[in-house]
């Protein structure tokens, strides 16, 4: 069935879309025999994630200035209750309840707070000599204002005003930079030669990341963190990492400095940072710093209060595990011992410092035990799939609760690290060319005796508890018939359980928004995130290109050939744009000496376009694009660059 099909299809049952299942009798079972494994009521990391604070914004609610709610706590009154409910795993829900405290806190006295709770990401602030040091301004400029106005109006009005000397974005992942400009405007950062510092190679990779494949990336993003999902006991109750994502504007400012690869001592507003270079670990560009005047350890996403992804389920390049966990060595040996309070760009601190020492170690091997376990099993022959079955928890897992996978998994990060030494394939040929599911899936439901046939086993499986067997059957069916509603209520019924059971955020909502497409009722996304005009501005006109080129339409376009000159006025840049055989091959900074076609814009144009401010035919018309030679040729090239759809399916056809 053809997509558009299917999404009518989909709106078409919404209204009568089968109840959300309440948890199962093996669903109950696994609840419990985690609970009886693990020390849920272990009192420290509670005390830690509430010691220190010293106010809130009331309910949690952040709201930009044309009335849109960015952020909203109160739908999660739900997390109240110390008692998981059966639709979640008791781990989680720990995990939940400690993410979901928000305020401002302060972690070392007098000199370093930090905002909890307003984002995915966590703010912190530093009293340095003479003004303020902010160190990740979160994931959006509403959440970040609101959260530096609570900042402002509780210890400044205390303490005194002062002005913001440096801004340091750890890593180059957008929740950690994009709410800049609710903090600081660009002129305020040239008028006041405010610092920005940022790791080395960091402006290249935040605003790069997601361009060649944000389309896919959004999407999938949208299910791993549950911006689909209503709030709720059997819907979204956290991600793992944190609460969930703001829904305001996702900014971008160029570093004034970055630190170097290399080991670096800066002073920063009269205080001494320490730098360890972390790039290629949570992040391609990442650093991680100590303190010394405060005895306090930064570990940005190095280290947090989770096993992290070595493979986001939104889509990322395969992260080093290996490199992860050596770099965590490296903070140990160098500021083990010697750090008093440990704290990160999610989550809440660790103080002490054999409680720090403890952490570092504990990571350290829960990463590396993920690298070297994939390794001996793969080098014995084992696949992806055998090696995550087959591996049991880290021993660390059953005692830390900062290494259990409630955003990334043991699981998936054992697949992570085989992808990243051996690619997707398992080696066995009969699995190097496989049949599409569009078109294997009849033949599965064939070779079972028929639709109702295999409707039945799937169903017998959930019965018994098989749910993973429950959504392989049950899968072929809806995907040989994407209009069988029993087939999608099955399988939804299989994906809830999975959902409810799975103890990380990101695993259980990616199940349960499955589940709700399946039904025809997940919700309009959560998070309403638009791009503002200096984050695109900031993208590279070689990025933007190459993005454009993954868009040509190589079938209808295989006959076409020719070279198309961009000239961009007001950024003095070129781009020859070399078509033919069904490539597009972008030459950033090349002059053609004969071009098919020459089209003058500027980059500031570019950047309408790209925010959807402005369409190319009406900017034609308006004068703001000219284009001399071959006219014709011209359009018919940018005809063949339509736009990806944003709502494509993943759990049907």
């Amino acid at each position: 069935m053809h997509r558009l099909t299917a999404l009518l299809l989909a709106a078409s049952i919404a209204s009568t879309a089968a109840a959300q299942d309440a948890a199962s009798e093996a669903t109950r079972a696994a609840q419990a025999d985690i609970a009886a494994r693990l020390a849920l009521d272990d009192p420290r990391d509670m005390a830690n994630a509430t010691r220190g604070k010293i106010a809130e914004i009331a309910d949690g609610v952040i709201v930009a200035r044309d009335g849109r709610v960015i952020w909203d706590r109160r739908p999660y009154a739900f997390l109240n209750s110390a008692t998981a409910p059966d639709t979640v795993n008791p781990s989680l829900w720990r995990q939940a309840r400690l993410n979901a405290v928000h305020g401002l806190f302060e972690v070392v006295p007098g000199h370093i707070w930090q905002l909890r709770g307003y984002d995915l990401s966590v703010m912190t602030v530093i009293r340095g000599r003479s003004g303020w040091i902010i160190v990740d301004p979160l994931l959006s400029e509403e959440a970040a204002a609101a959260s530096w106005k609570l900042f402002s109006d509780t210890v400044e009005v205390k303490d005194g005003k002062r002005p913001i000397k440096a801004i340091l974005f750890s890593h180059s992942h957008s929740d950690h930079f994009g709410g800049v400009g609710g903090i600081v405007t660009p002129e305020q950062v040239a008028r006041e030669k405010i610092r920005i510092i940022a790791p080395h190679g960091f402006s290249e990779e935040a605003t790069s990341e997601n361009i060649l494949a944000g389309n896919a990336m959004s999407r999938r993003a949208l299910y791993m963190f549950g911006s689909i999902l209503p709030p709720g006991p059997q819907g979204q109750v956290d991600t793992g990492l944190g609460p969930r994502l703001s829904a305001g504007t996702i900014g971008y400012m160029e570093p004034t400095e970055t630190v170097p690869a290399t080991d670096a001592t800066l002073s920063i507003d009269g205080l001494a940072f320490e730098f360890l270079d972390a790039g290629g670990t949570e992040a391609p560009s990442e650093f991680v710093f100590y303190v010394p005047a405060f005895k306090a350890l930064h570990t940005t996403e190095v280290v947090t209060r989770n096993l992290h992804n070595v493979l986001t389920l939104r889509g990322a390049q395969v992260r080093d595990a290996l490199r992860w966990s050596k770099v965590i060595d490296a903070a140990l040996l160098k500021w083990g011992g010697k750090a008093e309070v440990a704290l990160a760009s999610h989550h809440w601190p660790t103080w002490g410092a054999d409680e720090v020492s403890e952490l570092l170690a504990n990571q350290r091997d829960a990463y590396r035990y993920v690298h070297d376990r994939a390794l001996f099993h793969a080098n014995r022959g084992a696949t992806l799939h055998e090696i995550a079955e087959a591996t049991a928890e880290a021993p660390v897992q059953s005692r830390d609760f900062s290494t259990r996978g409630y955003y990334g998994t043991l699981n998936h990060d054992l697949k992570a690290v085989y992808q990243r030494y051996f690619g997707w394939w398992d080696g066995n040929p009969a699995t190097f060319n496989p049949i599409p599911p569009e078109k294997s899936a009849p033949k599965y439901v064939a070779l079972a005796g028929g639709a109702d046939k295999l409707l039945a086993a799937g169903r017998a499986a959930i019965a018994a508890g098989d749910y993973r067997w429950a959504a392989e059957l049950l899968g072929k069916l809806v995907f040989a018939e994407p209009d069988n509603t029993a087939a999608r209520d099955a399988l939804a019924s299989a994906y809830d359980q999975i959902g409810y059971q799975a103890e990380s955020g990101a695993w259980r909502n990616y199940y349960l928004a499955a589940a709700a497409t399946l039904r025809g009722n997940a919700v309009a996304a959560g998070t309403d995130n638009g791009r503002s005009r200096s984050f695109v501005r900031a993208i590279p006109t070689e990025v933007f290109f190459d993005a454009l080129a993954t868009r040509f339409d190589a079938e209808k376009g295989a006959a076409l050939t020719g070279t198309f000159q961009f000239i961009l006025p007001d950024s003095k840049e070129a781009v020859a744009v070399v078509v033919g055989g069904g490539v597009e091959f972008p030459r950033f900074g090349v002059t053609d000496a004969a071009p098919t076609a020459t089209v003058t814009i500027d980059r500031a144009t570019l950047d309408d376009i790209m925010l959807g401010a402005a369409q190319f035919p009406a900017l034609m018309q308006a004068g703001k694009i000219r284009i001399d030679g071959d006219r014709m040729a011209f359009l018919t090239w940018f005809a063949l660059h339509p736009t990806a759809d944003p709502a494509f399916n993943i759990v049907v056809p």
